[in-house]
């Protein structure tokens, strides 16, 4: 259900339940789990690319499962939901989604769970839950983030879809190239992202992350301290020396 390889620094990580338009039940997420905690144990990793196998991204979570969860047990759901984007977010490198066809509900929280987000035009984004008689939640919680309150409160109250166009004029795409060029955008900021020192990249990723939960105080002091760190462990001094 998920397919997985690994080559010179790049995890690449595919949902591929090409026949449910890759939607999340509770097999494919456990399988995303360990996935992601494989590639985590990596000390060659540099990038990981997240996608979809077939015409879809992620369809959301898959509605047959969804239609038999109880009290308890959807608690249990929307947990392991929440797991899989933490265990996204605890990547200690870059995440580049891949997007194409729909990018659904818990498939979208997922999108955004990562670091950059790469769409083919014609991708459709909809977060469609309220209409289905529940709450976008989890990380849903990232959207006022990457797109400002009024439209993430647009997208999770009206359940309509928005196209790639507006998601990358509303900030949640950083790119949206052809069906036919997007995997050599992904392969090209792949490219960039292993330009950039290895160490850096990853501390680049953990002071993002802070910016976005902590007081700016606190940012600013922990981007001074990773800043004098680099220069205690010589990495950037060669270089420097060579621009």
């Amino acid at each position: 259900m998920v397919e997985l390889s690994l080559k010179d620094g790049v995890a690449r990580v595919f949902l591929n339940r090409v026949e449910k338009a890759n939607a999340l039940d509770w097999e494919l997420l456990t399988a995303l789990m360990q996935s992601f905690q494989t590639i985590k144990e990596e000390k060659a990793l540099r990038v990981v690319v997240l996608g979809g196998q077939g015409k879809t991204f992620c369809a959301g979570a898959d509605l047959s499962a969804m239609s038999a969860l109880t009290h308890e047990t959807s608690r249990q759901f929307i947990t392991l939901i929440h797991e899989v984007c933490a265990a996204i977010r605890a990547l200690p490198v870059p995440v580049v989604a891949r997007l194409q066809g729909s990018v659904i509900g818990a498939g979208l929280e997922i999108a955004a769970a990562c670091d950059l987000r790469i769409a083919a035009e014609g991708t459709r984004f909809l977060m469609p839950e309220v209409r289905l008689g529940i709450p976008s939640v989890v990380e849903a919680a990232l959207l006022p983030r990457l797109m400002g309150s009024g439209r993430a409160a647009w997208l999770v109250l009206t359940g309509e879809a928005i196209d790639a166009a507006r998601a990358y004029e509303w900030g949640f795409v950083e790119e949206v190239t052809s069906s036919q060029n997007l995997d050599a955008r992904v392969d090209s900021v792949v490219k960039s992202l292993l330009a950039g020192d290895p160490e850096a990249l990853r501390v680049q990723k953990e002071l993002l992350q802070k910016w976005d939960e902590a007081p700016l105080s606190e940012s600013i002091a922990a981007s001074i301290e990773h800043f004098a760190q680099a220069f205690a462990k010589g990495n950037p001094v060669d270089r420097l020396r060579k621009r």
